[in-house]
């Protein structure tokens, strides 16, 4: 099932908003010091991808600077991704067949809002590491 799910995923909204966060990560890149941020943008454009499968656990030894650079990640791409996520998992819901993944779209808005401080791993690698997972697909 997860397989027909990363497929429609795909073809409907995932290769959109992986591009939008590839130009994220250019626009990133242009700044020497925002080059991080460039790299979280390619992690969850791969993410965005193919989500069904994987998980977004919290990662317990994030502290100070992550919130950091999530307030920076908000103010100069995240608000804009995450609006991408709520308007196309609006669009997604509005069909019976696309209501799982508009679902799975309003999961991500919190990693496109707030995604430092955060790793994407296969849900069998969260539940082997005992982690809850905080985004489940």
């Amino acid at each position: 099932m997860r397989i027909v799910l990363n497929i429609l995923w795909l073809v409907l909204a995932g290769l959109w908003l992986a591009i939008g966060y590839v130009i994220a990560a250019l626009i990133c890149v242009i700044g020497i010091i925002t080059i991080p941020f460039a790299i979280a943008a390619l992690r969850i454009a791969a993410h965005t991808l193919w989500p069904f499968g994987s998980t977004v656990v919290r990662d317990p030894t994030a502290g100070a600077p992550s919130m950091i650079a999530n307030v920076l990640w908000v103010i100069f791409c995240g608000w804009w991704l995450a609006l991408a996520h709520i308007v196309a998992g609006i669009a997604l819901c509005l069909t019976i067949i696309g209501i799982p993944l508009g679902l799975a779209c309003f999961k991500l808005v919190r990693v496109a809002f707030w995604p430092f401080g955060s790793e994407i791993v296969s849900v069998e690698e969260a539940e082997a590491m005992g982690l809850a997972p905080t985004l489940r697909f």
